[in-house]
């Protein structure tokens, strides 16, 4: 295996299309996901100020959107996998008929969350939580925010399919634009600013729902006044026909099932460290969204990766399919790598932000070394399901690697670390890290075997 990869570390710099092609598409990826993790964290800084109990409720209401969010992004990349390749053939009709099928997809799904959020969220948070502060505050948070799970649905379908199509830059600027009102309009709402009153946590669920609501406006209409091929009619969906259902459902299925496995596992983990103590789950929440910082220019590599090998394999290039996944995966080592030592430098000063308890800021830094030490592998895996495996329609192979595994050896390490061997939350956590070291062994494997490419767009 290692004979076929190593060629890619020393030959990847002179590909000039590929870095054309990965610096359009990574970039505007990468810069969203900053500014959204930037936002993001800017938020919890503002939770933070009031103590760890809202920092705690808030970080666990927001794993129902968080399970929500990946079960769309099942659908979505499920779909994504068809439009990227359709777009290579330059099949448009298909590409609004995969789109309307996904928009029922992920409406469907939306409203499950919806109900589950708005009308039994202490039922949800109690499986996490016994801490009944924790579930009290949280669930005021998810009946405002619930409702807003129907707007991001149609957003993110319409944004993923953008992206398969070459079009970063819409679902880019409309992000930046929801997140920066969303962060203006926390501060404002949370701490009774501009002559609002002081709002707390049910401040920080007004303006999050607000802007979900702003963002999918936004995208509907640029998308329907200047982005005509993915503008889905009514005469889109009533096209769907068994068959056409059939034949995209097959491949897209593992993907959902993939991302609602994972999403369930890394629910699993947050309700082990909430089991643990309350300032534990603080803890593993302000880690969440340093973490989300830190891998937001591989994230943009991964779905790049998608854009490039996704189109490859449709136009019939499955060799340079193979070659552009290869220098994605040297490249992600080395970025990786250069985050990972980012991490463990930047974040003693990025802790000294919240105003939580010294245990909570040590807990947190512990985390955070183990973080910065496995960046790497945690990157690599990440272009290795969503940037190779997935856009070249091997779904059930991703699935088995991204969805199993985790409840075959991370939850059962989080468990046994937690409640057997009765150790601290980094100490958990960095048990939970050999299910990533196995991924990246199975993974690499799976690409240098070549066994992953696969032309879904023929089927269609």
């Amino acid at each position: 295996m290692l004979r076929q990869i190593t060629p890619y570390f020393s030959a990847f710099f002179t590909d000039r299309e590929y870095f054309r092609q990965i610096l359009r598409f990574a970039l505007p990826i990468a810069l969203q996901n900053l500014v959204t993790g930037s936002l993001n964290m800017v938020g919890v800084v503002m939770i933070g100020q009031l103590g760890e109990v809202p920092v705690a409720a808030v970080g666990l209401a927001n794993q129902m959107f968080f399970l929500l969010q990946l079960v769309l992004f099942g659908i979505t990349s499920g779909a994504a996998i068809f439009t990227a390749q359709l777009w290579g053939k330059q099949d448009l009709p298909n590409i609004r008929k995969v789109l309307s099928l996904g928009l029922l997809l992920a409406g469907g799904a939306s409203l499950i969350f919806f109900t589950l959020a708005v009308f039994k969220p202490e039922l949800v948070l109690g499986i996490y939580s016994k801490d009944p502060r924790v579930v009290a505050l949280g669930s005021e948070y998810l009946h405002i925010f619930g409702a807003a799970y129907l707007f991001f649905a149609v957003t993110m379908c319409f944004g993923v399919v953008l992206r398969s199509t070459g079009d970063v830059k819409t679902p880019m600027a409309i992000s930046i634009l929801a997140l920066v009102f969303n962060t203006a309009l926390s501060y404002v709402l949370i701490f009774g600013k501009l002559g609002f009153p002081a709002l707390g946590v049910r401040g920080a669920a007004y303006a999050a729902l607000s802007s979900r609501v702003l963002e999918c406006t936004f995208m509907l209409v640029i998308v329907y006044r200047h982005r005509p091929v993915v503008a889905v009619r009514l005469r889109d969906f009533l096209g769907l026909s068994f068959s056409f259902v059939g034949r995209v459902f097959k491949p897209i299925l593992p993907v959902i099932l993939n991302e609602t496995f994972w999403a369930l596992g890394i629910t699993a983990y947050y309700a082990v460290y909430a089991r643990i103590g309350t300032d534990a789950l603080a803890a593993m929440n302000i880690v969440s969204s340093i973490e989300n910082m830190a891998f937001v220019l591989t994230f943009g590599l991964a779905h790049a990766t998608a854009i490039m090998v996704g189109n490859r394999i449709g136009a019939g290039e499955n060799e340079q399919a193979y070659e552009y996944a290869g220098r994605s995966l040297a490249l992600t080592i080395l970025i990786g790598m250069l985050i990972g030592g980012l991490v463990m430098v930047l974040s003693p000063y990025i802790l000294g932000l919240y105003k939580v308890s010294p245990e909570v800021i040590e807990t947190a830094q512990q985390v955070l070394n183990i973080v910065a030490i496995f960046t790497w592998v945690r990157a690599c895996n990440a272009v290795i399901v969503v940037g190779i495996l997935r856009s070249g329609g091997d779904t059930r192979f991703s699935f088995f690697l991204d969805g199993v595994i985790i409840w075959v050896v991370g939850v059962p390490m989080a468990i046994f670390g937690a409640f057997v061997l009765d150790l601290p939350v980094y100490g958990v956590y960095l048990m939970i890290m050999l299910e990533e070291v196995l991924k990246w062994i199975l993974g690499m494997r799976r690409y240098a075997s070549r066994r992953w490419i696969h032309d879904l767009a023929l089927t269609v």
